[in-house]
């Protein structure tokens, strides 16, 4: 996280709620109140949600240095673009 109550904070992105939103685990965790549905086995009560958060918020965790990286894009010599960290110019991995 870049900003907010959470600033600093790493997690997974978990899901895309639209084209601006996604929700990181971990993140931006809030109280909701819950009612008890006996229909679907759900308890009730105070539950922890997270909720989404906007991308602009989130960066890419660079592990060899241990901070948070920008994103470029790099041609290839076959023409294949690739995304690579800013600082080293290293290839990102998909995990």
């Amino acid at each position: 996280m870049l900003a907010g109550r959470d600033k600093g904070k790493r997690g997974k992105v978990t899901l895309r709620k639209d084209d601006s939103h996604i929700v990181v685990e971990g993140v931006n965790l809030v109280k909701k109140h819950a009612k008890p549905n006996p229909m679907k086995g759900v308890a009730g009560g105070i539950v922890e949600k997270t909720m989404p958060i906007h991308q602009s918020n989130v960066a890419i965790f660079n592990a060899t240095s241990g901070k948070a990286d920008r994103v470029g894009i790099k041609l290839q010599a076959d023409g294949k673009r690739v995304r690579v960290f800013k600082s080293s110019g290293e290839e990102i991995k998909v995990a």
